[in-house]
């Protein structure tokens, strides 16, 4: 396989992104590179698992000889992943896993492997542009491309893929995964500002990444392999009919009981008479017949919101009884009970000095910032 190479400006800089030299046998694999900072992405999938659930996994690993460092404390080996490795993989999973096609089964890893961390460029946007073009050049069925950017706003304006410097200065830190027509996913903090700046924000990340976006759709004309056909299962019209039939009536009256156990105990009742009832005349279908009264759970919820009503009798512009109360806990320096409806949260706050501070031991350093 030849070694392929685009590139696409993202900011201030030139991402680019390689394949065919490392990781030839992963069904997809690429080098995203920004700065001096690169990330290898692979994607592969295997054959169907018999799982109620997608079993995709995606998977951030990045290690201290990346940034040319060796671990501190007695202990010179990588430990488990830490808190920045395990939030880069949701940031991954998260615009990934609703663009694999419903009802997909076959395992699927997805990793993004920090090869060089230049102390300049974080790696965790990258990663997530990384696996959507390895993604988009594998087999794998997948209605890619995304790319992510990091947006900062420094002495009011905006930037693309801030530096670690930069960012220090920044009044908001936001992630934002795009496609050529739509913001899949959108993480991170601001310090107060506007809706309207916000808003101008998310357009401004938008625009950024669609010189990457087109990056990957030339790679993919490219070197792309053919993607496996893949077909959604469908359920049994006759057996979905038969379910309609024998409990339409019955699961609509039981998702409008207003308290939430009570109406899981009222659509579970409802299931298991449909399933008694059909089992006989759908011997074989028993997991079928389950999976008919799982749609039409949801086509009846469905239906009832397009009505502007909810599942509990509120309306559309009506929110939950909302409590708050503090001072709870006598000795702890702070608490809140807050509640909204049947949910609870309890929350505690302590106080302490820089003496109580975790010394954190990462790829970039200690990044703790004040807003």
């Amino acid at each position: 396989m030849a070694i392929v190479r685009e590139g696409a400006k993202l900011g201030t800089q030139e991402m680019t992104i390689e394949t065919g030299r490392i990781a030839k046998q992963a069904g997809g694999s690429v080098v995203v590179q920004y700065g001096d900072s690169q990330v290898l992405c692979t994607a592969t999938m295997s054959g169907v698992r018999d799982l109620p659930f997608f079993p995709l996994t995606c998977e951030y690993v990045e290690n201290f000889w990346a940034a040319g460092n060796i671990p501190g404390g007695y202990l010179r080996r990588e430990g488990r992943p830490g808190d920045k490795a395990t939030l880069t993989s949701r940031l991954i999973d998260r615009p990934c896993r609703p663009l694999f096609p419903d009802g997909m089964k076959n395992d699927t890893q997805v990793v993004a492997w920090v090869l060089s961390a230049d102390m300049i460029n974080d790696t965790d946007v990258m990663s997530i542009t990384g696996c959507s073009a390895a993604l988009m050049l594998s087999d794998i069925p997948w209605a890619g491309p995304v790319a992510g950017v990091r947006v900062g706003m420094v002495d009011g304006e905006f930037i693309a893929n801030p530096t670690f410097e930069q960012r220090k200065n920044s009044v908001m830190d936001i992630i934002l995964v795009a496609t050529h027509t739509a913001i899949v996913m959108v993480e991170g903090l601001a310090n107060e500002q506007p809706e309207d700046v916000m808003i101008d924000a998310l357009e401004f990340g938008q625009k950024s990444v669609r010189d990457v976006l087109d990056m990957q759709l030339r790679l993919r004309e490219a070197v792309g392999k053919t993607k496996k056909e893949f077909i959604s299962p469908t359920i049994d019209a006759d057996v979905m009919g038969a379910v309609a039939k024998a409990g339409k009536k019955d699961m609509s009256a039981a998702i409008m009981v207003k308290v939430k156990h009570e109406r899981y105990d009222a659509i579970d009742a409802v299931k298991k008479t449909i399933v008694e009832k059909l089992s006989p005349k759908f011997p074989d279908q028993v997991g079928v017949i389950k999976e008919a009264v799982g749609a039409l759970k949801k086509e009846l919820i469905r239906e009832t919101t397009l009505k502007g009503k909810r599942i509990d009798g509120r309306k559309l512009d009506e929110v939950r009884d909302i409590t708050i109360e503090v001072g709870l806990i006598p000795r702890a320096h702070g608490s809140s009970l807050f509640t909204r409806g049947e949910t609870q949260c309890l929350v505690t706050c302590t106080l302490g000095t820089d003496r109580d501070a975790q010394r954190m031991d990462t790829l970039e350093g200690d990044l703790r910032r004040r807003f």
